[in-house]
């Protein structure tokens, strides 16, 4: 039967159809099937494998030479940086004539040579006062079209590229201010090209490596693909791009859209949790040892080229603590070619005490006595620091005893000893954390250096209400404690005061003191007569300043519930929420950002040029919200705080950072997230904690403790109910603050 072995007659209609179909087209979408892309580099070559992933043919070559003989004449081949950054490409000479012999375009990166062309040696991205960041790329030409325009920045991290003397680049490196664009155009001077045609054509040049842009996370992610059509397009003006897809490395653990799971917070707990032993940051006594060289020959060393000790984490597979020698501060913005972090090798009170907090809070709501020992030890490790709570600072006869100091690194700046900085807000958060960590311990142990600590904030708290922001130890020791707390010194910035007010006003319910009372209340009163416009934004970002002032209006209403304090912290909320985008995310607002391209990264500052710019800040703004809103839901019930709260809880339950080719960062969140892309992006202008950094204490240690609270259905203040702090603030009240001095309060 004839029939069953021969195509029917439809279909053999259908295929001629077809076939006369593709030949009047040109015969474009068979040639992109049949016809690879030549490409030379490795298997593990970022470009080979999203080409791969995206339908596209890779035909990959060990050698230039090979791939330009047996291109087809009239075709191109991408020769990738495979030794990048510790060797160039190499490219003899002959085989760029044989391209153009040939008409082969080539498209090089990172080259040893390229005709005509004089290429320096290489060379790293300019940094600035901290060893942070300054220049950026930025999109120089119209090859991009629409998606791309001419102005647009880009960042490649950790970029190492070839000085040379070009006109007209696609791509250039420079220091510039803005958000998305470079707002004051290219500088005069220091312009760097990355991507441009070679000169007598057939050759593209990029002097760094492109292709790298999956591992070394380059962003945005918006702009990637415009960037490598362009490329394609030009190594194959005939060829049907596919569009280019990949799984970020380092992403968000929700979309803005997702429905999340019913438990999506008790998990982000314990992914937050888990996160501080994956990130390799509690310090291993097998390498202590690092740490301490290190720190007693100060920063003037290869390893820290800069005062805040900044470098590459420990090498995976390196032991990790348990928190009995403490952990480092977290992770700095700057991103090394391989898709890691460097890391800020000092540690601090302020994180200690957080993180301790943060992990007796997890272990007990999730039965993890892992997690409950190392906040125990974190908590034990900063009491019995020889820097940091020690020393000088459990001297009772010293002005600083009770106190503790910033870091634990001599000379961590110039001559400057890290624990010679007495920052009040730090010392008041490091408080909170040591005592939220006794409230989940269930133990007495820290209580009495928690009522000395307190007794230490009140003698440096001025009769108005308000704590210098920061005072040396050498000054204070100089001058002693009484001027400060017999002095009328005023600060009006809740960056640096609500959080010491919030100490004095649980301090005040929890003993009865009116020396307490009276200066929280004062201060609060101060702040709030001068609302808005009086008050000192740090950083020029207003928010922060209400996201703090939260608590202390909320723990307030505790201790003096009154219609005039509820009008207050419902005031602040209400300006505060209104900057609250629907996903949960609360605007930055500032009033500049940097006015010249010179001034960018210069300065702490914020993660926008301008309002409007769609980033969020986890490290001054939302971290505090959170706290803040819900120890005012739990002082009030309002609909108000909780409601925010929530959608508060949820996006940051969404952002934070999921990732399994950098494990050291799953499970923690960044600074900066642009909510409009929906991925981390900002201006990266901050001198010290800027897009890309990773705090244990300021965001992950308040996140988790909320999250770990909202699972426990209580607050900071009626947990930490019953403690024995008052009977050792009455032991130690009349030694540190005698009574002469506190006549008339």
């Amino acid at each position: 039967m004839n029939h069953r072995r021969r195509p029917s007659l439809w279909i053999r209609s259908l295929t001629s159809g077809l076939i006369l179909a593709w030949t009047l087209l040109g015969g474009s979408l068979a040639a992109v099937a049949s016809t690879p892309w030549r490409i030379v580099a490795r298997s593990d070559n970022d470009l080979v494998r999203v080409l791969r992933e995206s339908g596209a043919k890779v035909r990959r070559f060990t050698e230039a030479r090979s791939a330009v003989e047996t291109a087809p004449e009239g075709s191109g081949v991408l020769i990738l940086a495979d030794g990048y950054p510790h060797e160039t490409t190499r490219v003899d000479p002959d085989v760029f004539e044989r391209a153009r012999s040939r008409k082969v375009r080539l498209y090089v990166e990172y080259p040893s040579m390229v005709p005509e062309l004089t290429l320096g040696s290489p060379r790293t991205l300019a940094t600035g006062y901290w060893g942070n960041i300054l220049e950026r790329t930025v999109v120089a030409s119209d090859a991009f079209g629409e998606s791309l325009r001419k102005g647009r920045i880009l960042m490649i991290h950790d970029c190492h590229h070839l000085p040379v003397a070009v006109e007209h680049p696609h791509l250039a490196l420079a220091q510039v201010a803005g958000y998305d664009t470079a707002v004051y155009g290219l500088p005069a001077t220091g312009v760097h090209p990355v991507l441009f045609d070679a000169p007598g054509g057939g050759i593209l040049v990029a002097t760094t490596k492109l292709s790298q842009f999956v591992t070394a996370r380059y962003a945005p992610l918006d702009a990637w693909d415009p960037v490598w059509r362009m490329i394609l397009g030009w190594v194959d003006p005939d060829a049907d791009i596919p569009p280019l897809r990949w799984t970020p490395r380092v992403r968000p653990s929700f979309s803005r859209e997702a429905t999340l799971p019913r438990n999506v917070e008790r998990e982000a707990l314990r992914r937050g949790a888990e996160w501080y032993r994956r990130s390799g940051l509690l310090v291993h006594p097998e390498w202590q040892s690092r740490y301490d060289r290190e720190s007693n020959q100060g920063p003037a060393t290869p390893d820290w080229p800069d005062g805040h000790r900044a470098g590459p984490g420990m090498p995976k597979g390196s032991k990790v603590g348990d928190g009995s020698l403490g952990l480092l501060e977290g992770f700095r913005s700057k991103i090394y070619s391989d898709g890691s972090q460097s890391v800020l090798w000092w540690r601090r009170a302020d994180n200690a005490g957080e993180s301790a907090g943060a992990l007796a809070l997890a272990g007990r709501v999730l039965g993890r006595r892992d997690l409950t020992r190392i906040g125990s030890n974190l908590g034990d490790w900063l009491v019995g620091s020889g820097h940091l709570y020690g020393g000088d600072f459990a001297d009772p006869r010293h002005p600083a005893f009770g106190l503790a100091g910033w870091n634990d690194v001599p000379r961590y700046y110039g001559e400057s000893h890290g624990y010679h900085q007495l920052w009040g807000d730090d010392n008041a958060r490091a408080w909170l954390g040591l005592l939220r960590t006794a409230a989940a311990l269930g133990t007495e142990r820290f209580d009495e250096r928690l009522a000395q600590q307190l007794l230490a904030l009140a003698r440096l708290t001025s009769r108005k209400g308000f704590i210098a922001p920061s005072i040396q130890l050498p000054s204070l020791v100089s001058g002693g404690w009484e001027g400060h707390f017999n002095g009328s010194h005023e600060d009006l910035s809740p960056h640096f005061q609500a959080y010491v007010q919030a100490c004095l006003l649980w301090g005040a319910n929890a003993t009865g003191s009116p020396v307490l009372r009276d200066r929280a209340t004062r201060g609060i009163r101060r702040l709030m007569e001068v609302y808005p416009q009086g008050w000192s934004a740090t950083n020029d970002q207003f928010n922060q300043e209400r996201a703090r002032m939260l608590l202390p209006l909320a723990w307030l209403v505790r201790e003096e519930d009154t219609p005039e304090h509820r009008e207050w912290l419902r005031r602040v909320a209400v300006d505060l929420t209104s900057d609250m985008d629907p996903c949960g995310a609360i605007l930055t607002k500032i009033r500049q950002g940097p006015t010249s391209n010179g001034a960018y990264g210069t300065a702490e500052t914020t993660l926008i040029q301008e309002n409007g710019d769609p980033n969020t800040d986890l490290l001054y703004t939302a971290n505090f919200a959170l706290v803040g809103l819900h120890e005012a839901a739990a002082a009030t019930g309002e609909g108000l705080y909780c409601d925010a709260e929530d959608r508060l809880a949820r996006f940051l339950c969404r952002i934070q950072i999921r990732s399994d080719a950098q494990p050291q960062l799953d499970g923690g969140w960044f600074r900066g997230f642009d909510y409009r892309r929906w991925e981390h992006w900002g201006s990266d202008a901050d001198v010290g904690w800027s897009l890309y950094s990773m705090e244990t204490g300021w965001i992950s240690g308040e996140i988790l403790s909320v999250l770990a609270l909202r699972q426990m259905q209580t607050s900071v203040w009626d947990l930490t109910r019953g403690t024995a702090i008052p009977r050792y603030f009455r032991l130690w009240r009349e030694r540190m603050i005698p009574e002469d001095l506190t006549a008339g309060f």
